[in-house]
């Protein structure tokens, strides 16, 4: 049997520019054959919220890009079926150990693999940061300060809003003065109803959820239908994911978009510069060689990817002179407040989250922790809510049949919450390895005093918000946890952190990030708007230094 890892060729390992194997390659899985591309300026590993965008700027600017996913290229009018369980085929389900106090649960509620990443299967939340906590330190006393003005991300967000037509109310109740969100604001569910009825209740702001998916027609896109699978896959294209907003956008302006094309390892040279990726597609091993390499396979691909690429000089893995890269793992807090009400509630018609309120994201006075968090009204799927009924209260048979049968009259609030960085939270390589031959990733998280205040105070208010709707029999869902960030972490000196406040590595010139991971604190809303705001920043600051001879 030919071992499918080799070239059916030449069995002989080497590297990328016949170089004698590194020490520290795993024996007999990186030879690789060459496809016969031509050198191309920028490699981006990784299509979602941070690679998309770069590859879309990068090649308006004139740059040859080519940007890889692991994942299919899949075209939602097409491919995508209104069936929860045929949608998981978008998520991230290779294998991966968890552990430490609070192992994580991965996969769909965190990470994507196709092209688009994980913005194929996001719930569309678009919130900028509070300006604050892009210097949480100074201002705050808390967390790490961002080597990044909120004013500068301030225009970096409204570039994004308008790209994703974000539709989002006049006016929005926190934080400075904005320009008034591309689309109108979608008409409310039931379930956004209670929120804002409770909010009201207990004398606090609320407003319309911004979110990316359209309220009017955009040329030939159809605005939503509100048919509730937004986090499976839109599949009218009415969200605005990555998938139908920067890939169209990077392929016009010339930009090569290899799926099903999973990254192994970075190569560099006898100088230390990055030379190009190793990935495996079409059952081989193959080589792209880049002038430079992207990593934005967010926050735990990323790390895995430069801790797999260490070599004799590097033995660490790449851009880990500071001992930063997989450290600072931080995921948000994502727990939920239910109640049963009279009314038919339904709130898994439309976008699942339609009303919001960040009063606790912006008010730090009544706390006893530290951070911020942000609440919203959940629309879970029929399948997702049995599985929540299961795990969160041990209900099946008919205990859970009986449950199900009440979800039309079951209203939820979710929050996302902010966890401060911490070094112990950290994704490492384990010995095990996957189906390419790759060691697979260890995550390893547990949630320190500060987290659980910070739990305890939301779900209590969120039961107390539903209570003053006149909600009855609430109940918490306490082991929830959404979205990652860190392990790449950007700064302004190579001893305290990953990269540069353009996401170039301090150690690897020619080595950038661009992604989630690169968030030195994650704030108290969803961070997809603040990753691509991010993309957009880093690919003017690469032009910018071209355009100087810096690059």
């Amino acid at each position: 049997m030919i071992d499918q890892r080799h070239d059916t060729l030449d069995h002989t390992p080497r590297c990328g520019d016949g170089r004698a194997p590194d020490p520290l390659v795993p024996a007999g899985w990186l030879p690789m054959r060459e496809y016969g591309e031509d050198e191309v300026d920028f490699v981006i590993v990784g299509t979602g919220a941070g690679g998309a965008p770069l590859a879309a700027k990068l090649a308006e600017q004139g740059f040859s890009v080519i940007a890889m996913d692991a994942g299919a290229f899949f075209r939602p009018l097409e491919d995508f079926a209104s069936d929860e369980m045929h949608q998981r085929k978008l998520y991230w389900t290779d294998d991966r150990l968890v552990d430490g106090d609070n192992p994580l649960q991965l996969g769909a509620n965190n990470s994507g693999k196709a092209v688009g990443g994980s913005t194929i299967h996001f719930a569309m939340v678009s919130l900028r940061f509070r300006p604050e906590h892009f210097a949480s330190r100074s201002k705050l006393g808390y967390g790490v300060d961002w080597p990044i003005d909120w004013r500068e991300m301030w225009r970096y967000y409204e570039e994004v809003e308008r790209m994703l037509h974000i539709s989002g109310p006049v006016r929005y109740p926190w934080g400075p003065k904005r320009p008034r969100y591309p689309l109108r604001v979608h008409p409310m569910n039931a379930g956004a109803q209670y929120l804002a009825r409770g909010a009201k209740a207990l004398g606090i702001d609320w407003t319309e959820t911004p979110i990316a998916t359209l309220s009017t027609p955009i040329g030939k896109a159809h605005p939503c239908v509100y048919r509730g699978f937004c986090v499976t896959g839109c599949s009218t294209n009415a969200k605005q994911s990555a998938l139908v907003t920067w890939i169209p956008r990077a392929i016009r302006a010339g930009a090569e978009i290899r799926d099903l094309a999973m990254v192994g390892r970075i190569e560099t040279d006898a100088s230390g510069r990055a030379t190009g990726v190793h990935y495996h597609r079409a059952d081989a091993w193959h080589f792209q060689k880049a002038r430079h390499v992207v990593a934005a396979g967010y926050a735990i691909e990323t790390p895995r990817l430069l801790l797999n690429s260490a070599n004799a000089a590097q033995p660490d893995g790449l851009a880990n002179s500071s001992g930063l890269v997989g450290r600072n793992l931080m995921v948000q807090l994502n727990q939920a407040a239910w109640g049963e009400v009279d009314k038919e509630v339904r709130a898994y018609k439309g976008p699942p989250s339609l009303a919001i309120s960040e009063h606790w994201n912006y008010t730090d006075a009544g706390k006893d922790y530290l951070g911020g968090w942000t609440y919203m009204s959940q629309g879970p799927l029929p399948a997702q809510w049995a599985r929540t009924l299961a795990r969160t209260r041990g209900l099946w048979g008919q205990a859970l049949v009986d449950e199900m049968n009440r979800a039309n009259h079951t209203v939820g609030l979710k929050m996302v919450g902010e966890v401060l960085p911490n070094e112990a939270n950290r994704v490492t390589l384990a010995d095990e390895t996957d189906q390419y031959g790759l060691r697979i990733p260890r995550v390893t998280f547990s949630y320190s005093d500060n987290e659980k205040r910070m739990m305890r105070h939301a779900v209590a208010f969120m039961k107390q918000s539903l209570e003053a709707t006149g909600a009855r029999d609430t109940w918490d869902q306490m082991d929830d946890t959404c979205h990652l960030g860190g392990t790449a972490r950007m700064g302004r000196n190579a001893a305290t952190s990953v990269v540069d406040a353009d996401g170039r590595s301090w150690d690897v010139p020619n080595l950038w990030v661009c992604d989630g991971s690169v968030f030195p604190t994650v704030g108290g809303v969803n961070p997809s708007l603040t990753i691509q705001a991010l993309a957009c920043r880093t690919a003017d600051r690469i032009g910018a230094l071209a355009r100087r001879g810096e690059l």
